[in-house]
């Protein structure tokens, strides 16, 4: 059922991690492929992050495989589930209401949703679930509707809008929040100031990066940095323990997701450049 478990990681076995190992600890490759549902499981915050690439046919999430105790079972039978469409329109239905998503419109799919299926030639979508305690309404959620974060500038190469999708005070959730950050044209740096937050797992995913484009990704503690180097489309996990933030070649757009203790978006531990070695 799941490619590929990721599992969690003291930050000690970075210290002879080659670029290799980073790679497989750390980055998810692979999601997107046409006519398929490709999910993957990280022990961080049990993170299930996936991808349904619906073609001509419509795509169906699956049931649980494994363990043995959970076959048969709804995969959300205790999960929340946020969707991003990036590619062309398509729908998603969810026992029986069906919900368009245009490109970066997002969904908010409640614990307890037993059908779920994607469907629409060209559409892209990202998936992301935690565990839940408690279903929330269903919820699509588009940019108009939010009111960005503007922050950073063109001059310090980080001008940057933040869409906070799945937080409190625009979509409630058990444990998931999620957004988008979209930069602007000449600016490259995603996040600044650089910080980590001990309290709940991050996954980014970069897209809207061209063939020959890259970001370079930063993780590790503040004073040990390493870099895993990503192209358009692929995912990376940060531990809590870790620094997450980039610069790539051009301009770009990542979606962002964290599950822990907390929904505070505020939460975390602010470092200076100046810190980080």
């Amino acid at each position: 059922m799941y490619e590929k478990t990721y599992y969690a990681t003291h930050p000690d076995m970075m210290v002879d991690a080659s670029t290799s190992d980073l790679r497989d600890r750390y980055l998810v490759d692979g999601l997107f492929r046409s006519g398929e549902i490709v999910l993957t499981y990280s022990h961080g915050e049990r993170f299930i992050i996936g991808s349904a690439v619906p073609g001509a046919t419509p795509l169906i999430l699956p049931r649980q495989t494994e363990p043995v105790s959970a076959a048969g079972h709804s995969l959300l039978e205790r999960r929340e589930l946020g969707v991003v469409n990036i590619g062309a329109p398509g729908r998603v239905i969810i026992d029986g209401r069906t919900i368009t998503l245009d490109r970066l419109d997002a969904l908010y799919v409640p614990m307890g949703s037993v059908d779920v299926s994607f469907v629409g030639e060209g559409a892209r979508f990202y998936l992301l679930s935690v565990p839940a305690h408690r279903a929330f309404p269903l919820r699509k959620l588009t940019l108009g509707e939010v009111e960005p974060m503007e922050r950073g500038s063109l001059e310090t190469s980080n001008a940057r809008s933040i869409y906070q999708l799945i937080l409190p005070h625009t979509c409630a959730s058990a444990s998931l929040c999620m957004g988008m950050t979209l930069l602007k044209p000449g600016s490259v740096w995603n996040t600044m100031p650089p910080h980590v937050h001990e309290r709940r797992s991050e996954i980014y995913l970069y897209f809207d990066l061209a063939d020959q484009d890259r970001v370079f990704h930063y993780m590790g503690r503040p004073d040990d940095l390493r870099h895993i180097i990503m192209e358009n489309e692929q995912a990376v996990i940060s531990p809590p323990w870790s620094v997450h933030m980039g610069a790539g070649t051009s301009a770009y757009g990542f979606i962002w997701a964290m599950a822990g203790e907390n929904l505070d978006y505020g939460d975390m531990d602010v470092l200076d450049i100046c810190q980080l070695r």
